[in-house]
């Protein structure tokens, strides 16, 4: 059993029935890299967390899991920051986001491309957001499915904070940004059904991201 998957068998055990919020402290020692490294910082005013890849990175394949998280139905909530490592080749959009449900290396996670927020392209701003689930439901398997069902445009910008808001019930997911009331992003199918599991920060490829007082609440 892989290090990732004690920390969410260990969790999945310990709280079951937590219905408060859980209020992430920033502290390196709460988290389990996964192909990331990590490094408590100051950036642009709060404590944070910067997350960038370990090397090269499949997509998909760089988070961080918490410990102590088993989450099934609620909210997730998180002050966020991505935008392209330095260095890295043109076309890196900066992505960033959160995984869920995670078990036995499988997840969930919707996710932001902010540099293509105010893209001078509307095809890039229709792609700001984006559901994925790992590893059998990628970008690129979601647009040959069903193009634009799993994305959607969100105004927002590269390396500024982003207050970040995911909801789930059962097999339903929200994303709500920057304390909008209404999603910008809807998800009615997720596709590991109505599952439980970890919780990770989560980067694509090429991307220097922060979070920040990362919360969570189980439905009651």
């Amino acid at each position: 059993m892989t290090t990732v998957s004690r920390a969410v068998l260990w969790a999945s055990v310990v709280l079951p029935f937590a219905f408060t919020p859980f209020v992430f402290a920033q502290t390196l020692s709460q988290l389990v890299p996964h192909k990331v490294k990590l490094a408590a910082v100051e950036y642009r005013g709060k404590h944070a967390i910067k997350v960038t890849e370990e090397g090269v990175v499949p997509n998909g394949e760089a988070y961080a899991v918490m410990k102590d998280a088993a989450w099934h139905n609620g909210s997730i909530e998180v002050d966020l920051a991505g935008a392209p490592a330095p260095g890295v080749p043109e076309g890196a959009r900066g992505f960033i986001g959160i995984a869920f449900h995670l078990q036995n290396d499988r997840f969930e996670y919707i996710y932001l491309r902010p540099t293509n927020g105010r893209a001078d392209d509307q095809v890039r701003r229709n792609h700001t957001t984006q559901y994925s689930s790992y590893p059998d439901f990628s970008f690129a398997e979601s647009r040959k499915q069903a193009p634009e069902k799993y994305e959607s445009y969100v105004d927002i910008e590269p390396a500024v904070w982003i207050h970040y808001r995911i909801t789930v019930e059962g097999t339903k997911a929200r994303l709500y940004v920057n304390g909008a009331s209404q999603p910008c992003l809807i998800v009615n199918d997720l596709k590991l059904g109505d599952s439980s599991g970890g919780i990770a920060l989560w980067i694509g490829p090429g991307t220097e991201g922060h979070f920040s007082g990362l919360s969570f609440k189980a439905a009651p």
